[in-house]
């Protein structure tokens, strides 16, 4: 597998970014906090998600951004494949939108299929990826200082052996599983024996045999009592039908009596009504008389000719049509008052809105003409200000006349002032230093000369290198002392000029200053007499609006006068239509009694006819029920007259004997079927037992096959977890042993010509490291460096031996060392470069290493800078020069 290209938005300290990766040893440097661990976190992250950053999602996004892309190109087993992943701010948290894996076989989406596409195609998960390919900052010394058996279950999971000890738990928990079941048949086995064993003790044939005998001779007792029943049944129905005869004939006696008493009231009441209705039919026509007096009268008082109910509805309508035409004239001039009080209201609220507009207006204006004046007075102080500041300014560019150079080069100038003040300072450091040393050399050989010997070696003087060149040293200092002094004579002079660069300097900053404050200043006198002029327009303005609205508003007063005299004219003619209206309504109410007494008195004649009319047909029904009233009188004395009491006596005699034998037989042939029922239950229950009997035998034998079938199966699951453990343990060997040879092969590279002879590991994966001369050393004992190149070996071979794999050569992912030589001196740098050269030679196609180490960055295949800018705290990445040059 290798990476091939990385995008990068707003991740972490990166802003937008790209990165193409290619083949061989690529370095990442840069300074400290330049964010290279970074780029290498962004790979992890594409391919894992976010178990693969420090922190949560958050804080792997760029401040103040609300989303973040990650996209990875990489090929993997002759295969190319684009990864992208982005992850965007929702509220408090941020959350992954978009996880996309796109396949020569398809595109792979969402989070969990995506991550299970990957440790699928590297065959490790991410926990794996940081024990084996991705040697992260800081954990340099991960396996040295783990536990043995933490060591243990990071290779065995590299190396797949997690698995078969995940066969062997899973067959150890099938085993058991099968001895549960195992027992729980055995148990329910022993239990069908002793339930076949008490069935067998009841002798249950034997049984069913005498329950049978029994329930024959029952059966037919039963029937002979039957048929007994039957003929008392036949005694009985036939003494009941001769009963229920008379019976019948008696109440047909009682029900004639009852009729006849009932009709005779009946008759006596009909009686009665025909006599009320005759009084009532008396009293309507009295009622009418009374009322036909009163219409009479009513009649008298209109032009009426004679009572004519037509006449007077014809009356009605004309007097309804009349009112109705009042009462739209009524309307109109409702409305018509209405229309003008509101047009009158209106105007006086308008005039009252027009003076309140016109007084607003002039207060505006007295406003506006005390703003102006106060703002004459400002603009006049500013105007005094603007010419202040150019005084200034034109006195500045005077004194700017005297400088050396021009005004926009002036800081240049100082900049070249102090560059050689600073040369002529070291100069004449040195030629201090020089002087000094002149002078020391001259004293020295004066001493000589006068004590005439060397103090160390007692020899003359004379003709030594010291004494003869001593001329030479003196001629020397004078000449040094003379540079000195001219030396220090020009640094006088350019301190001088330095002084006056820098005054220079300052009164061109104070001349931008005061220009750029005159600018501001004039751009403010211009604003403000351009605001003083708007405001004057305005004020005049409002004054003539003031008095339009005034002249406006008397207009509109005069006409809400015309208004309310319009309003008035309408309502004196409301109460005129009123009156008139008035004197209709009493017309018509007259008519309209004389209308309802017409209808009373026809109303009265109506009922008077309908009371007569009744009162005959109540006569009609008296004479039909006084026929009815003998035809059933006649039908009693027949009834009576055929009764036989001897009969009935007889009939009544055979009914009390059937009855007692019935009940009697009833009680025995219940007590019989009783015992039938017993025995039929009996019967059932020993039938269903023998059933039982030969249900459970079945079941024993079936159980007995179920249970040769759990052994033999207990048996296989344990012969399989053996099988599995074994396969575990030799495999683990065979892994530990090659592991260690390429251990020791990476070991003899890194250690050649050391103190170290070879390492051992144990089938426990316990490392020991063995000197020269024998002495065994835990990796613990080794130096800082020592213990980092150990655990970089050890994680070299272990990558050599996944990436063999198991049925040859396997793809494995890039081999990503972050910041390796944080522990290594000098020394031992050279020997991981050894090392990372070696990996290349076994076929690792693409190493990734972030250091800032020159002698790792010099033997880079491929060279990428990171550089962080100090104004933004933003990353960029760029290739190096010298790596784009090469093919």
């Amino acid at each position: 597998m290798n990476f091939e290209r990385l995008d990068l938005r707003n991740f972490k300290c990166y802003t937008d970014s790209e990165v193409s990766l290619r083949e061989g040893v690529t370095v990442i440097h840069g300074v400290n906090g330049s964010g290279k661990s970074s780029l290498l976190e962004a790979c992890f992250f594409a391919l894992y998600g976010s178990g693969a950053i420090d922190g949560t999602l958050e804080d792997a996004i760029s401040n103040d951004a609300e989303e973040m892309v990650v996209e990875l190109w990489f090929s993997h087993d002759g295969g190319s494949y684009h990864l992208e992943r982005e992850v965007k701010v929702r509220g408090d948290t941020a959350k992954t939108t978009t996880c996309v894996l796109e396949t020569p076989d398809g595109t792979v989406e969402q989070v969990t299929d995506v991550e299970a596409h990957i440790e699928e195609l590297l065959r490790m998960d991410a926990s794996a990826f940081v024990n084996c390919a991705y040697v992260r900052q800081g954990e340099v010394n991960k396996l040295i200082n783990a536990s043995p058996g933490e060591r243990q279950d990071m290779i065995d999971g590299l190396l797949q052996l997690g698995v078969l000890e995940e066969y062997r738990e899973r067959a150890s928990e099938a085993r058991l599983g099968v001895k549960h079941v195992l027992d729980d048949k055995r148990g329910a086995l022993a239990q069908l024996d002793e339930q076949i064993e008490d069935k067998e003790d009841k002798d249950l044939h034997a049984r069913l045999n005498g329950l049978e005998d029994e329930l024959d001779e029952l059966n037919a007792d039963i029937e002979e009592k039957e048929r007994s029943r039957e003929q008392a049944r036949e005694t009985l129905q036939s003494a009941e039908s001769v009963i229920e005869e008379y019976e019948q004939r008696r109440e047909e006696i009682a029900e004639l009596d009852e009729e006849i008493e009932t009709l005779a009231s009946e008759i006596a009441d009909a009686e009665r009504e025909r006599e009320s209705l005759g009084e009532r039919i008396r009293e309507v026509r009295q009622r009418a008389e009374t009322l036909q007096a009163e219409l009479d009268g009513a009649l008298a008082d209109t032009d009426f000719q004679s009572a004519d109910r037509n006449a007077a509805s014809e009356r009605l309508d004309e007097l309804e049509q009349s009112a109705e035409e009042i009462r739209d004239r009524i309307e109109e001039r409702r409305l018509e008052a209405q229309r003008h009080a509101s047009e009158a209201e209106t105007k006086r609220e308008r005039a009252e809105e027009l003076r309140a507009d016109a007084a607003e207006a002039r207060e505006t204006a007295a406003e506006l003409e005390a703003e102006i004046e106060a703002d004459r007075a400002e603009l006049g102080e500013r105007r005094d200000r603007l010419e202040s500041l150019a005084d200034e300014a034109e006195a500045l560019r005077e004194a700017l006349a005297d400088a050396p150079v021009e005004r926009d080069e002036l800081e240049d100038h100082r900049e070249s002032v102090d560059e050689e003040l600073t040369a002529a300072r070291e100069a004449t450091a040195e030629l201090r230093a020089d002087l000094a040393n002149a002078r020391e050399t001259v004293e020295e050989a004066e001493a000589l000369l006068e004590a005439g010997r060397c103090p160390e070696c007692g020899q003359s003087v004379e003709g030594s290198p010291h004494v003869e060149g001593i001329d030479d040293d003196r001629a020397r200092v004078e000449t040094l002392a003379s540079e000195l002094e001219a030396a220090e004579g020009r640094i006088e002079r350019l301190e001088a000029t330095r002084e006056r660069a820098e005054g220079f300097v300052e009164t061109a900053a104070e001349l931008d200053r005061l220009e750029e404050r005159h600018e501001d200043v004039a751009s403010l006198v211009e604003g403000m007499a351009e605001t003083v002029e708007a405001k004057a327009d305005r004020a005049e303005q409002r004054r003539t609006e003031a008095d339009a609205a005034e002249a406006n508003a008397e207009s509109v007063l005069e006409a809400a006068e015309t208004a309310e005299t319009n309003a008035e004219s309408a309502r004196t003619a409301i109460g005129e239509l009123n009156s008139k209206k008035a004197r209709i309504d009493e017309r018509r109410e007259g008519v309209v009694r004389i209308a309802e007494l017409l209808d009373d008195v026809a109303a009265h004649e109506r009922e008077a006819e309908r009371l007569r009319e009744r009162r005959e047909s109540v006569a009609e029904g008296n004479d039909l029920r006084r026929e009815r009233l003998a035809d059933k009188r006649d039908r009693t004395a027949e009834l009576k007259a055929a009764f036989d009491e001897a009969a009935l006596e007889r009939a009544e005699a055979d009914r009390e004997r059937a009855a007692e034998y019935l009940d009697e037989v009833e009680t025995y042939l219940e007590a019989r079927r009783e015992r039938r029922d017993e025995l039929q239950n009996a019967i059932g229950g020993v039938k269903n037992e023998l059933e039982e009997l030969e249900a459970l035998r079945a079941r024993r034998e079936a159980l007995c096959d179920t249970v040769d079938r759990l052994e033999s199966l207990y048996e296989e699951a344990r012969d399989l977890q053996a099988m599995y453990a074994d396969l575990r343990t030799e495999l683990r060997q065979r892994n530990v042993d090659r592991l260690e040879a390429m251990l020791n092969e990476t070991f003899d590279l890194v250690y050649r010509n050391d103190s170290y002879a070879r390492i051992e590991l144990d089938g426990e994966y316990e490392l020991t490291v063995y000197q020269k001369d024998g002495t065994p050393l835990d990796p613990d004992q080794l130096s800082g460096g020592e213990r980092a190149l150990f655990n970089l070996s050890l994680r070299c071979a272990i990558y050599r031996l996944l990436s063999e794999g198991i049925d040859g050569q396997a793809p494995t992912p890039p081999l990503i060392l972050d910041e390796p030589t944080v522990f290594l001196d000098s020394g031992h740098v050279s020997k991981l470069v050894e090392l990372i050269e070696s990996m290349t030679d076994h076929g690792v196609a693409q190493i990734i290493v972030v250091s800032h180490d020159e002698e790792l960055v010099g033997a880079a295949d491929d060279l990428i800078a990171v550089r962080k800018d100090p104004t933004t705290n933003r990353s960029s990445v760029e290739r190096s020069a010298r790596t784009e040059a090469l093919p």
